[in-house]
């Protein structure tokens, strides 16, 4: 490539909308442009960091046993009705009608199509396991899009799909997939770590989360280092703390005047915070019901939609709230309430607590369980937090911010039975597929890669995904020897194999560094007065700084060396189909 004839337009300035590190970078390094919210164009070099993870990814699929395939983008709603997840997606589907007045949507993801491609086409379980994927584009109409590609309304994802005959070859081909995702991200030159995770809108069992982890991460995490326990903390296990809180007193009613919040009514009434048991309203569906958890703790809304069963879940609005409790949000508690209340295990062992008394400008001390209130189910309904017991060996936990790169999925029988996609087996009897489906945001990977990988002066790529190996800028256009020099290194280094840029253009020597080190190629080559009274180059590294001047002639296998060192140290862990 030839910077000249290259459409790369640089910026100086962060773009106004840009948040995150990985969204101003890819725009003022010419890689993307904003097309809407949430949309995005890539550029010439955003399309060559696009292409080589899809390269990355397709090749450990093949490894594994993947077949590929490309599936419709609009997808008829009949499929998703037959499923019953036409109404769980909600807002977030892009629906559309034909000119019949059929019903279609934008595919946010693909379960249905394969499964009744799978359930026409497969029907013996001589054709099993058999494991399709694709790289599509996926829709989804987010409320918020933000951070670039971290958050779009349009994104590229590969989707593959497993189709066994039992739970023990869903889980071969679980752990086929684990290790492929592993290999895909050492590829791409990534820190990452693979979490337990919450299924969500997907369904099934099983699902870990692979996370690059970064600042700018959208997902907390916690993790042990004495042990190879992680998890999102919306699946975070909770290990309840048993200490008892407090000694059983009489309830009594305290006037605590504009006293709203928990740290508020602890320090009003001097008590800790975890004496305190906080109540939430949530509208499940068309149920109403009260949380219950520690002063001191959060309550994690995925356990709690898990626990209820429910399609959707949100906190109540505060004119519910004061319909069903007769009193404001600051002075809700469990005394008295007629509707179903759950309750974190922490609550159990809170033997005196303070509660709203569901009367403005009041609260109950003294509360105890069982005497003054009944609850309907206790569970694990909390958060986890950093330095909380491992549930695993007890060690302490940390937390990280993530970015989720890649998910598979355990799903089991649950798209097979409701498309009613089945195989024959060996005995001729009619069964339903086992299935599993493992996911990666092959445009989130570009916008991961950078939050990991920049300095002041823009991108530190890692090899593997960078737009180019290296690029060779002559210091003086003008000066006839230096283009000279650089015009052969740069065909040297092609007719080498490696991926080269010259930087021919007409400007100055500091113009060209400055986008170099933006765009972040990992090897810079600089051919200036040195070049022709020397015969010496000078090759500077982007990840770490180092530069040193080489004799010309050997210059293209000192990059050869660098380029094969830095591919070396992201190769794959699993070698081999297993």
């Amino acid at each position: 490539m030839r910077v000249s004839k290259l459409l790369m337009p640089t910026l100086r300035e962060n773009p106004s909308e840009a948040e995150v590190i990985s969204h101003q970078l890819l725009v003022r390094a010419g890689l993307m442009r904003k097309a809407a919210s949430g949309i995005y164009t890539y550029l010439p070099l955003g399309m060559r960091v696009l292409e080589k993870i899809k390269a990355i990814v397709k090749e450990e699929m093949d490894r594994f046993g993947g077949q590929e395939v490309m599936l419709p983008i609009i997808q008829p709603a009949e499929l998703w009705q037959e499923s019953g997840r036409w109404e769980v997606y909600g807002q977030e589907m892009f629906r559309l009608k034909d000119r019949h007045e059929r019903e279609f949507c934008l595919g946010p993801t693909h379960e249905e199509i394969i499964t009744s491609l799978v359930r026409n086409e497969v029907n013996s379980y001589k054709q099993l396991p058999i494991l399709l994927y694709q790289i599509q584009n996926k829709y989804r109409d987010e409320k918020r899009p933000r951070f670039g590609l971290m958050r779009g309304r349009e994104f590229i994802m590969k989707d593959l799909y497993s189709f066994d005959q039992d739970q023990t070859g869903l889980e071969e081909s679980y752990e086929k997939m684990y290790k492929a995702y592993t290999n895909v991200f050492l590829r791409c030159g990534l820190q990452f770590r693979v979490v337990e995770a919450d299924s969500g809108a997907i369904g099934g069992s099983t699902t870990h989360e692979f996370m690059v982890l970064a600042e700018a991460g959208e997902a907390q995490v916690v993790y042990c280092q004495k042990c190879d326990y992680a998890a999102n903390v919306e699946k975070a296990e909770a290990v309840p703390d048993k200490i008892v809180v407090g000694t059983e007193s009489e309830i009594q009613l305290v006037h605590t005047p504009n006293v709203r919040t928990i740290e508020e009514v602890a320090g009003h009434l001097g008590v800790a915070k975890k004496q305190l048991i906080k109540t939430l309203f949530y509208k499940a569906d068309d149920q109403m019901v009260a949380v219950l958890v520690r002063g001191d703790r959060e309550v994690n809304d995925i356990k709690v939609q898990n626990h209820l069963r429910c399609v959707q879940l949100e906190l109540a609005q505060p004119e519910d709230v004061e319909r069903m409790a007769g009193c404001s949000v600051g002075f809700v508690g469990p005394v008295g309430l007629e509707i179903k209340i759950l309750a974190d295990q922490e609550v159990a062992f809170i033997k005196s607590a303070v509660t709203g008394a569901n009367k403005n400008d009041y609260h109950y001390t003294g509360v105890s369980l069982n005497r003054d209130f009944k609850v309907d189910d206790f569970t694990d309904l909390r958060m986890v937090q950093s330095g909380e017991p491992c549930p695993q060996c007890d060690s302490s936990l940390e937390s990280a911010r993530g970015i989720e790169v890649g998910q598979i999925f355990q799903l089991g029988e649950k798209y097979s039975q409701s498309l009613n996609a089945k195989y024959t087996d060996e005995n001729g009897d009619e069964k339903f597929f086992v299935m599993g489906c493992y996911g990666i945001g092959v445009s989130r990977t570009i916008a991961a890669a950078i939050e990991q990988n920049y300095d002041q002066n823009g991108i530190i790529w890692p090899i593997t995904l960078a737009p180019a190996h290296v690029v060779i800028i002559p210091v003086s256009t003008k000066e006839d020897e230096q283009v000279k020099e650089a015009e052969a290194l740069y065909r040297q280094c092609l007719e080498a194999g490696i991926e080269a840029v010259l930087d021919d253009r007409n400007e100055r020597a500091g113009v060209k560094f400055k986008d170099a080190d933006l765009v972040g190629y990992p090897i810079r080559v600089t051919v200036g007065k040195k070049t022709i009274q020397d015969n010496s180059v000078d090759i500077k590294l982007r990840h770490s700084g180092a530069e040193e001047a080489v004799n010309k002639n050997l210059a293209v296998t000192k990059i050869t060396e660098v380029v094969r060192d830095l591919i070396k140290s992201c190769q794959p862990k699993y070698l081999g189909n297993s």
